[in-house]
């Protein structure tokens, strides 16, 4: 191919091509909606529970110690009256 080829295929438009609206089904759409606003309601859903799942492990986690410490005041107490420490 020369330069003239190409030269004047870049100036020439290509011809306009009519396009008719996409067959759209309504319905596809109200379901496209549907399942987006499920994914975000679940995405909201996993973070709150993720949240409180995090607040329950450092309430049990704070009680277990409470306990602990109160079962080891206790032991403590309870060798130094037997053995008169």
């Amino acid at each position: 191919m020369t330069d003239q080829g190409r030269e004047r295929g870049r100036g020439t438009a290509a011809p306009a091509i009519e396009q008719e609206p996409p067959n759209v089904d309504p319905d596809a759409i109200r379901r496209s909606y549907r399942v987006h606003r499920a994914r975000r309601a679940a995405r909201i859903e996993h973070r709150r529970r993720t949240r409180s799942a995090s607040a329950r492990f450092w309430v049990v986690l704070l009680l277990l110690l409470i306990a602990v410490v109160a079962l080891a005041t206790t032991t403590w107490h309870e060798i130094g009256r037997l053995f008169g420490l």
